[in-house]
């Protein structure tokens, strides 16, 4: 079983206010099926970013394979963190 880590949108459109969340799928799951785990935020539109760093490297650890968009959103946190 392969395991990514994706975002899933959660938020509607009306005027904007778009939010995922940052989540654990198998490899066969679509986008917005049902995830093994939640394990953060993101709100572009605000740039709010909620990833929790001990369960993301964990399913990293396990062979879990983070797209692009959310290896970038985990860099830009983790360096706002350390100022």
């Amino acid at each position: 079983m392969a395991v990514h880590i994706r975002l899933r949108r959660i938020g509607k459109n009306p005027k904007g206010q778009i939010h995922f969340r940052v989540s654990v799928y198998e490899e066969t799951r679509n986008r917005d099926g049902r995830s093994i785990e939640d394990i953060g935020s993101y709100t572009p539109s605000s740039g709010q970013t909620k990833i929790k760093k001990e369960r993301y490297e964990y399913w990293v650890k396990n062979g879990a394979q983070a797209t692009e968009t959310v290896k970038s959103i985990y860099k830009k946190e983790n360096k706002a963190a350390k100022k």
